[in-house]
């Protein structure tokens, strides 16, 4: 499981709203200067970003605004949404692709660019439609795991 820390900023009957800070381990890579991801990063690190979170094992009404949580979701989720986000708009347009060139006559060229297009629109469909379906599905949803209690400052008396 993937963990994030984060500050509950909304409630919601059946959700929470986390905000969460966005970090990047870029700075651990080797190839970090020659990565486009690391300039991305670099660009937006620090910037906060809101995510629903299902409440998890306790009821809604055991948190609270400003409570530090920590989050979590599977890390099949995250790998089988990018194979979906990525893999399944460049097989469409292959698919578009090949299609074109087999089943019509005509210019070849012309033909393969306008059927990857096409197939290229309908995987961007393809992965829209998964969204929109899987949008409540709690198999794919983030899980509050725990309230990270807040540090306690203890006072000791001066001795005089």
């Amino acid at each position: 499981m993937l963990t994030e820390s984060g500050r509950v900023v909304g409630l919601e009957d059946d959700g929470v709203w986390v905000e969460t800070i966005r970090r990047s381990t870029c700075g651990t890579c080797a190839a970090q200067k020659g990565c486009g991801h690391g300039l991305l990063h670099r660009i937006s690190e620090g910037k906060r970003g809101y995510i629903r979170v299902l409440p998890g094992e306790h009821p809604i009404d055991h948190y609270k605004v400003d409570d530090q949580v920590l989050i979590s979701i599977p890390e099949e989720v995250i790998l089988r949404g990018s194979l979906i986000a990525y893999v399944m708009p460049l097989l469409t347009m292959l698919a578009g692709a090949l299609s074109a060139v087999n089943l019509l006559s005509g210019n070849e060229d012309l033909l393969a660019v306008c059927g990857a297009a096409v197939g290229l629109a309908f995987g961007f469909a393809l992965v829209r439609w998964h969204a929109t379906r899987h949008r409540r599905d709690p198999d794919f949803q983030p899980v509050l795991l725990r309230v990270i209690p807040s540090p306690v400052s203890i006072v000791t008396p001066l001795e005089i």
